[in-house]
């Protein structure tokens, strides 16, 4: 079984009053979640463009750059410190297949709203292990409930699903979905082209709309 989220608390006496002492225990992954069906974390297909990287918990960072008056170093276990954030989210991928997923992680914009953002800045480019990248603009962040995830199903991201963080671009195609995500840039190219729009793919990448250029 996969390490998840779940937490069992168990009573314990302490100098004559009950405290609680919190155990993270290995989670199992839901298949439903009020009422609403889920997916697997297996009907992904694997479509990276250099397979799943594994990252190091221990030695990972998140950069958070560009436009912004406080740059940001997060470890793995800080983005896991901030306030958590759960939402059923549904992934449609341009090859014709969709995955509907509960997601839990943080939101985009309270990383943002850390980092100082400066007030030219108008995009928001995510860089993965892999070289992918892609961005966003910054509207789409402050405007809407977005978030980094770390966890899907109740079960901690896997490799191949994007360990340790999972970019869940709400209402856009797969390719803007982000995974292994390293560093969050800020910045004032909202022409930027990360590696699928360099090859054609459509620069906004909402799934109501064109998936390739016009």
């Amino acid at each position: 079984m996969k390490e998840g989220l779940p937490l069992l608390a168990l009573l314990v006496i302490f100098s004559g009053c009950l405290q609680t002492q919190v155990i993270g225990l290995d989670g199992v992954e839901v298949r439903d979640y009020e009422g609403k069906d889920l997916s697997s974390i297996n009907d992904f297909r694997e479509n990276s463009i250099r397979g799943p990287q594994q990252i190091n918990a221990s030695t990972y960072r998140l950069e958070v750059t560009g436009l912004v008056d406080n740059p940001g170093e997060y470890t793995y276990e800080d983005i896991l410190n901030h306030q958590r954030y759960s939402k059923i989210v549904t992934l449609y991928c341009v090859e014709g297949w969709d995955v509907t997923i509960l997601w839990e992680g943080v939101l985009v914009r309270d990383l943002l709203e850390e980092a100082e953002v400066m007030p030219e800045a108008d995009t928001v480019i995510f860089h993965a292990q892999d070289g992918y990248s892609t961005s966003l603009p910054l509207s789409y962040f402050t405007e809407n409930d977005i978030i980094l995830a770390y966890s899907m199903n109740n079960v901690t991201l896997p490799a191949e699903r994007g360990f340790p963080f999972q970019l869940v671009a709400e209402d856009k195609w797969g390719y803007k979905w982000v995974k292994w995500v390293t560093e969050i840039e800020v910045s004032d190219e909202p022409d930027y082209r990360g590696y699928w729009e360099t090859r054609g793919y459509n620069q906004d990448g909402s799934v109501d709309g064109p998936v390739f250029e016009r």
